[in-house]
Order: structure tokens, then C-alpha cells, then sequence
């Protein structure tokens, strides 16, 4: 029988598993090395692609701040015209007060009623005269109540006087200026259209 020494070929296959070994355990450390440099370029792409996105929304948050800061002054701007307008609009109704309040005051005086002082302070108007006898004073605050431009008529206080040797009655009283209803007004122009 042939002895064969295989040592040296079992040496050779071993060296070469060996080799192959260390290649394949190269490209898989080469492999892994490679795919953590991908995966951190990947990671460090996405956290710039969103520090760039928190970048635009804080610029676009900073514009919509100072949008809504011009807002809230067009607001103010826009209440203190109103304001100014409903003062306007105010002093223009109340223009004809004075006019309407002696007009009617004229209209609703009754005979032996005389007015010594007329006071207005807002829309509350304080009168003060002599009345030949307080059945008179009870018809003027009847005429007043009567009237659209007048309401309310509260007698303050009435007392005996004498003026330039007569007697009568001195009178206190208040009533209250209010605009008539425009339903009061269309209800009057109805019945007497």
C-alpha cells in the first residue's frame, strides 16, 4: 500500500479557508462599516432637511406675528373710527334737541304757566317757574308727558309764592328729552295719510 501525506494538502486548504475567512470577514466589516456611513449620511440629510423646514416655519411664524400684530392695530384703528363715528353720528341727532325741547315746550306750556330758569344736563331738563294755581302745574306735566320729545315728567317740589304782588305758585319739575320712536312716527304718518 501507498502511504500518501495529506499534512501538507490539509495545511493548504486550511491556509486557504483561512484566506477566505479573512476576505469574507474584510468585506462584511468593510459591508457594516459602509452602511453605518450611509446610514449617518442618511440621518444627518434628513436632520438638515428639517432644522431647514423648522428654519422656513419660524420665518413664516415671525411674518404671520407681525401680519397679525398690523391686524390687531387696523383693529384699534378701526374701533377708535367707529368710536369717533358714533360720536359724530351722536352730536348729529342730538343737533336738534334744543330746537325740538323749546319748540315743544312752547307747544305744551299752558295759560298762567310762566318758566323762570330751564336747565339741560344730558337728556334730563329741569324747569322752574310760577303757575297761577297747581292745577296748572298738573296740566303742564300732562302736556309734557303727552309730548314724543318728552317723558317722564316728575314734579320736585310746588310751594305758594308772590311775585310782583300776586300770588302763585312756584313750581319745580323734571322731564326727560328722548327722540321719538320712528315706529311712533310711521304709526303717526299712517294715520294721518
Amino acid at each position: 500500500m501507498i502511504r500518501i501525506n495529506l499534512l501538507p494538502y490539509r495545511e493548504m486548504r486550511r491556509a486557504a479557508r483561512l484566506r477566505h475567512f479573512s476576505i469574507l470577514l474584510g468585506m462584511v466589516a468593510l459591508l457594516a462599516v459602509a452602511i453605518i456611513v450611509l446610514g449617518y449620511i442618511t440621518l444627518e440629510a434628513r436632520i438638515y432637511s428639517q432644522r431647514m423646514r423648522n428654519e422656513y416655519l419660524k420665518t413664516e411664524i415671525a411674518k404671520l406675528d407681525k401680519d397679525i400684530a398690523d391686524i390687531k392695530k387696523l383693529k384699534e384703528q378701526t374701533q377708535a373710527l367707529l368710536a369717533r363715528k358714533q360720536v359724530v353720528e351722536t352730536l348729529q341727532t342730538n343737533r336738534s334737541q334744543d330746537v325740538h325741547l323749546l319748540d315743544q315746550l312752547v307747544r305744551r306750556l299752558p295759560e298762567g304757566v310762566y318758566l323762570k330758569s330751564i336747565e339741560q344736563n344730558g337728556n334730563l331738563v329741569h324747569l322752574q317757574g310760577y303757575a297761577q294755581s297747581s292745577a296748572r302745574v298738573s296740566t303742564l306735566m300732562r302736556n309734557l308727558n303727552a309730548s314724543p320729545w318728552l317723558e317722564g315728567a316728575t314734579l320736585v317740589e310746588i310751594k305758594s309764592a308772590t311775585v310782583q304782588g300776586l300770588r302763585a305758585n312756584e313750581f319745580s319739575l323734571d322731564v326727560q328729552l328722548v327722540a321719538p320712536d320712528q315706529n311712533k312716527n310711521a304709526d303717526n304718518a299712517g294715520k294721518t295719510g
